[in-house]
Order: structure tokens, then sequence, then C-alpha cells
């Protein structure tokens, strides 16, 4: 069976939170979240040798480190012009391009968790008191802001249908508990990210074809990393039909499992990006802006004026980045939210946006800043 085909009952076990780097406070990815979330241990914190020596702790007697990749495929360029001037952008800064390596870099680290050393303050695992926001509103919340059409009928089977883009479920009252719901129906809507409209995923919809294992094994491992995350834990058991199946491709290529953790992991962000763009104002249902309705976002087709230049979004790539063009200069490059310029053009856009409909936008997000609790249907 899979690793993480447990047939034992986990009922009354802390959920295992993401596991992130005890030192830099950043959450491991892919591959490495999931086979350190498969090692058994409750504490999500993790360490080199050398950073727990920095924090004047000590790997226990006889631990054995847990083995983690990371993988390069990119490299930051600085960009040039057609005559092979540096690029600057608002900041009078080199502008930096996302260019693909010729072969994939792979470092490899050992890490040991929390609970093989010693001298760290002990994790205080939080209580449903402690915690700010309820798993089951939460989980909900997510559902409904992502727009995705769901039916429930009462049968016993859950599916994604790409070719509606249509999630169907059990009625509510057939399953045990709410948390069972929820973890069946956010691993329909990690099947539903796949669509040609969303991530594109090849796996769900290659030359008309769906891959069904390969699919399977995707949504599975992300709907373990939205279940730690969410707090609601994550039930295997159902899709253990799939688990003969995930062997043999297994067998047949072996990276399979690195490729699929990757695409949970864009899987994870997509639906988290969801939860993000909610928590600031943003409808991520309504990707479009217009003078009747304007957001508080860059869209396709806004052309914004900002220092002698004109900057203008040519469409959306994936992980929330923008493709754009600078002119007169007829420059391409790529445009993420974290970068300074995203920020500036955000900024000229609201500016340009008349006094009334930019307080629309504030009443707008205060009651979308609101906690959802209502189901769906």
């Amino acid at each position: 069976t899979a690793p993480w085909q447990k047939p034992w009952s986990t009922e009354g076990m802390p959920i295992p939170m993401l596991p992130y780097n005890a030192q830099s406070g950043n959450r491991y990815k892919g591959i490495n979240a999931m086979n350190l979330l498969l090692s058994g241990y409750q504490d999500p914190r993790w360490l080199t040798f050398k950073q727990a020596e920095s924090m004047e702790a000590k790997i226990l007697k006889g631990e054995k480190g847990s083995l983690i990749q990371f993988v390069k495929t990119h490299e930051q360029k600085t960009l040039r012009d057609e005559k092979g001037h540096v690029v600057f952008d608002e900041l009078e800064n080199p502008f930096k391009q996302r260019l693909p390596l010729s072969h994939p870099i792979v470092s490899s680290a050992w890490v040991f968790n929390a609970e093989q050393i010693s001298g760290l303050t002990p994790l205080t695992q939080a209580t449903p008191e402690d915690i700010s926001w309820n798993p089951i509103e939460r989980a909900e919340a997510l559902i409904k802001d992502s727009g995705a059409e769901i039916n429930h009928r009462y049968m016993d089977a859950a599916y994604y249908d790409v070719r509606y883009d249509v999630i169907t479920l059990p009625d509510r009252s057939q399953f045990a508990a709410a948390d069972h719901y929820y973890a069946t129906a956010l691993h329909e809507l990690a099947h539903w990210t796949g669509h040609p409209s969303r991530l594109d995923r090849a796996t769900l919809l290659n030359n008309g074809m769906i891959d069904y294992s390969k699919e399977e094994l995707r949504a599975e491992i992300a709907s373990m990393f939205i279940g730690s995350e969410l707090r609601i834990g994550h039930d295997p058991g159902q899709h253990a039909a799939y688990v003969e199946s995930w062997v043999s491709v297994l067998e047949d290529t072996p990276f399979e499992i690195h490729a699929a953790a990757a695409d949970a992991e864009k899987i994870f962000e997509y639906l988290m990006d969801i939860e993000r763009k909610r928590s600031l104002g943003v409808n991520p249902t309504e990707p479009a802006t217009s003078a009747e309705n304007p957001r508080p976002f860059l869209s396709t087709g806004d052309e914004i004026h900002y220092k002698d230049r004109i900057y203008r979004v040519e469409g959306h790539l994936k992980q929330g980045r923008l493709r754009m063009e600078q002119i007169p200069s007829g420059i391409l490059f790529t445009l993420s939210s974290a970068d300074p310029l995203y920020t500036a053009l955000m900024n000229e856009k609201m500016a340009q946006i008349p006094l009334a409909h930019r307080e629309e936008i504030s009443t707008v997000q205060s009651k979308e800043n609101k906690p959802s609790t209502g189901n769906k249907r």
C-alpha cells in the first residue's frame, strides 16, 4: 500500500501540521513536504545539523536524518533590450528575468525533526480554543469562494466531471462527520483545479483522455497537504481502490512521485491563493474589472501609465503571475505580485479609479472579509 494509507484509526491523535524549517520559518514543499509528513513525527519543525548547533541544540544520539532535495530548474538573469542595454525597473534596479536552465541542478540536505533534538523549546499543541478560525468553517469558506459548481445526490460516489466542470458529492447526511464530508469535497476540489481554465493539468485531460491513476495520485497528495493546513485531517481510505494502479505507475516510472508531489504543491498553492484573495477583499471568481465594477488587482488588457511608460497586461500565467509588455520598448517580461513594480502599478490603477468607486471597493472588501459559515447549497 501507499505509505500514507494507514489501515489503523488515528482518531484522537493531533492532526499533523505542514512541516517547516524551525530556523527560517519556511514551509517545505512538494516531495519534501510529503516525505516529512509521512515520517511519523507529530512536531512539524525540522532543522539541519548545523542549524540545530547554531540554536545551541543537539541531535539525540543514534537519531537518523531525513533526506530532502531541492531541484533548481531556473535562474535569474538581468534583462536586456535588443541593443544589449540593461533594463531597469521603477526603482532604477536592474530588472531580473527568470530563465530555464539547460540541465536541472539538484542539491540535498539531511534534516532532523524537533523530536530528535534536545534543547529546543517544546511545541505547544494548539487546542480548538487557541485557533482563531474554525477548521470546518474555513473549509466551507474555501469551497464557497472557489466558485466551484457542486451537486449533492444520495449515492455512493464522489467525482469531478471535467467535461461539464462540475463536482458531484453524496448527500451531506451520508457522511458520519463534518470533517469526512469536507475531506472528500476538498479532494474533488483538487481535481477541479486541473480544468483548462485553471491549472490545465495534463493528467486530467490529455488528448481527450484522463490518466486516472496519475491524476488521483496528485489529488491524494494535495488532499494530505490541504487537510494538514486546514486542520481537518485526511481520509485516504475512500481512495484505496487506486492503490494498485499507483503502485503500477510508480514501478514503471519511479520519478512520477516527484512529478505528482510537484503538481500537488501547485494544487495546494492554487487553493490557498483563493483564500488569500478573499482575505484581501478580492473575489477570485471575478478575474476581470470594469468601470462599473472595478476590482483592486491587475487584469488582462489593463494599460497603466507609469513613469513615462505604458505597462500592458498581456495575460495571466500560472501561480498568479502576469505576462507584461512595456510600451514603447516592446519588452516582454513576467511580473509577480511580490515585485515592487506590481505594487506601483496597482497604486497607479487605483489612483485612476473615481473616488466613489474606491469607496465601493472598500465596502465590498469589508463585507468579503467577514467569515463565511453558510452552506454552499
